[in-house]
């Protein structure tokens, strides 16, 4: 397993993070003026809305077209508004969807349509010829059988891969909890929904919700006014209006305060948050005042939240808090961070009382002056941005805001009083009857969760599983029988896989795998050759790309190659490396210096935890006998990294049972390998792994 480590270590250096922006806050000048340019406005006769801002700085246009209905709840077919968006762009009736791709990428333009609506931008000269696109697009889409199983597909193996995803599962029961099941901001697609959509479904969804009678199409650039508006109403003409649906959208009403935990038995770190919910429009008088104050709890990196729990505490990397707004439903107010697993009740003591301090004691002048500063420069710079200014001009017009909303929206922030601040936290950040949301590793945090305290009195904790259903406290350490050692558990699992006599008849392994890393854009090849006791050769490459990692160790000295360059193994490698005595370690543990830690759940099934050794655990599932995860710990640079590994898809190769699914989870990074081929006792010579 060490080999899958390995790669997946360097994989993960691989993956570039951003920086945190730690540069000093500027002081205050003068409150900055800010002019979004004065809209031409024009309805046609379907309803549909333009609003037409001429700026000729540069020789481009934006659009944006906005359909503003209220969310939708799809209910057994959830997941059918992606799988329609898409589809879309793809092609229509009259453009091949090569050729339409070919056109855009002519023009140097981009063009994004969904079921919700689109945007896009061109240079001004070919704007005329976007607009024909965008409506070809619309009202001639092309929703082919073939794309639309390639569509479902993806979708699927995306749901497949977050199975078990820690923050997926926190963020997926966080909104079930806060809006309830049957709620559209709570609703999510499975496999079981994606099932019941069929072909079918795709273009009679698209004709009922996408209505020109709610649509807004805001231009922004250097074009002209009167005959983009001739165009556009030439070509949208055929748009047919339809029925909106006004029906009311329920919500849960917050509860007392309380522990909401969802057991997640491959966490490396735990998913904490603190939510409630809030009435919230952005033309509420308070609405400033709770920007503010969102600003200074847990708005950014100089947040009191980061600077507690991250500077001074030391429990997590970020930390943060946040608002929505919205004219259809209630929205949320949350405070959220991962943090290690051992300080996971630290950081929810720390996290409520930081939301209790900036409701109950006044913030400073200098932190109410500065973090306006900062929101003044953001604000500035977001304007800069078509995308920035067509979505204000959308927001003025359907959100009932003043059309000087945004040229006094810093002049609104500026007025912002320390007693505003506090007032808007008391209102907003409701500690009293919001949710603590844990999700992480049960066995090792419920019964710390359970002796939390908080205002003097012991929270109470509610379970759940992954997808939001409430459940009885799991048994995390169950009893185990006294005729159950680490040499028992180890000896079933030899036997299970193929017995030792087999084996040790196997003097070498070769393997192939497809490599798979969420968000990179690539995939990974893997060929990894192993012989006993303890050669080993990898090479990581991807097509098109050549090899982008080799290591090799022969036995005594090995080397790993990156970017053309060798570097030599570091003496604790080396170490490890020599350790090891065979191709299968149950082989050579010694079962003597091992412990059985507990025995309990690991997604849905009971599993023996035995400690190997400092810090290394191995869980085997208690029915089959199959090692399914590891653990393992180490230090680097003063902090913990904690790495498991998960095995399934056990198949039989000459005789013995190989794990060809492996996912290994470190911090928040996942790699999952997905074995192709295995051959064991290929012929091999030592030479190969110098």
């Amino acid at each position: 397993m060490k080999k899958f480590l390995c790669i997946a270590f360097v994989l993960f250096t691989l993956i570039s993070f951003s920086q945190v922006d730690r540069t000093k806050i500027p002081e205050s000048g003068p409150t900055p003026e800010i002019n979004l340019g004065e809209p031409v406005k024009y309805e046609l006769k379907n309803g549909m809305k333009l609003i037409l801002v001429k700026n000729d700085k540069l020789p481009r246009v934006f659009f944006n077209l906005f359909i503003d209905r209220q969310p939708l709840f799809e209910g057994e077919k959830a997941g059918i508004s992606l799988l329609t968006s898409d589809l879309l762009g793809k092609g229509t009736k009259n453009i091949s969807k090569d050729e339409f791709i070919e056109m855009i990428d002519f023009m140097g333009a981009n063009l994004n349509l969904s079921a919700s609506g689109a945007s896009g931008s061109s240079l001004s000269k070919f704007f005329p010829d976007l607009i024909d696109l965008l409506a070809d697009g619309l009202f001639n889409p092309v929703f082919d059988q073939d794309e639309f199983t390639k569509s479902l597909d993806r979708f699927k193996e995306g749901i497949k891969a977050d199975e078990n995803s820690v923050p997926a599962a926190a963020r997926r029961v966080e909104n079930i909890l806060a809006y309830g099941k049957n709620h559209p901001n709570s609703e999510y697609a499975t496999i079981e929904s994606l099932n019941n959509i069929t072909f079918n479904d795709i273009e009679p969804f698209f004709n009922e919700y996408f209505l020109p009678n709610n649509s807004y199409m805001v231009i922004i650039g250097d074009f002209d006014v009167d005959s983009t508006i001739n165009q556009i109403e030439k070509l949208f003409k055929k748009w047919k209006k339809g029925k909106i649906s006004d029906k009311a959208i329920k919500t849960n009403s917050n509860s007392k305060i309380a522990i909401h935990f969802i057991d997640m038995p491959n966490a490396i770190q735990s998913e904490v948050s603190f939510q409630n919910l809030i009435e919230m429009r952005r033309n509420n008088s308070e609405y400033f005042s709770l920007l503010l104050s969102n600003k200074i709890l847990g708005g950014g990196p100089e947040n009191r939240l980061e600077q507690q729990i991250r500077e001074n505490k030391g429990y997590t990397y970020v930390a943060r808090s946040s608002f929505g707004s919205s004219k259809y439903s209630k929205s949320r107010f949350r405070a959220y961070t991962s943090t290690r697993e051992e300080v996971t009740d630290s950081a929810v003591v720390e996290m409520l009382n930081e939301i209790k301090k900036i409701r109950e004691i006044d913030v400073t002048e200098k932190e109410l002056n500065d973090v306006k500063a900062k929101y003044f420069g953001n604000f500035v710079l977001a304007t800069e941005s078509p995308s920035t200014i067509a979505n204000y001009t959308v927001q003025i017009e359907t959100q009932n805001l003043d059309k000087d909303y945004y040229k006094n929206y810093l002049s609104n922030i500026n007025s912002v009083t320390v007693s505003d601040v506090k007032n808007a936290a008391n209102k907003y950040f409701n500690i009293d009857n919001g949710q603590i949301v844990v999700t992480g590793k049960g066995s090792a945090l419920a019964d710390k969760l359970e002796n939390i305290t908080f205002d003097g009195k012991k929270l109470a904790v509610y379970y759940y599983d992954k997808y939001g259903n409430s459940i009885e406290k799991p048994i995390f350490n169950k009893e185990i029988s006294s005729d159950v050692t680490a040499e028992t558990i180890i000896n079933k699992y030899i036997e299970k896989i193929g017995g030792s006599e087999k084996l040790n008849s196997v003097s070498t392994i070769s393997l192939e795998a497809s490599v798979t890393i969420p968000g990179a854009p690539f995939k990974p090849k893997a060929i990894i050759k192993e012989k006993s006791p303890n050669l080993t050769s990898m090479e990581m490459s991807v097509e098109g790309m050549g090899t982008l990692m080799k290591q090799k160790f022969d036995g005594n000295n090995g080397y790993m190659e990156q970017m053309g360059q060798k570097i030599p193994m570091e003496n604790d490698q080396l170490e490890s490396e020599r350790s090891q005595k065979g191709l299968f370690d149950e082989l050579y543990m010694d079962t003597a210096t091992m412990e059985i830690v507990s025995l309990g759940p690991v997604d849905g099934k009971d599993a023996y935890k035995i400690k190997t050794k400092e810090n290394s655990f191995n869980y085997y599932d208690a029915e089959s006998g199959l090692l399914i995860m590891t653990e393992e710990s180490t230090t680097q640079g003063g902090n913990t990294i904690t790495s498991i590994t998960k095995f399934s898809d056990y198949r039989e190769v000459d005789g013995i049972l190989y794990a060809f699914k492996r996912e290994i989870n470190a911090g928040p990074q996942k790699i999952e390998f997905e074995i192709t081929n295995v051959v064991f006792n290929e012929e091999i010579s030592d030479e190969f792994f110098k």
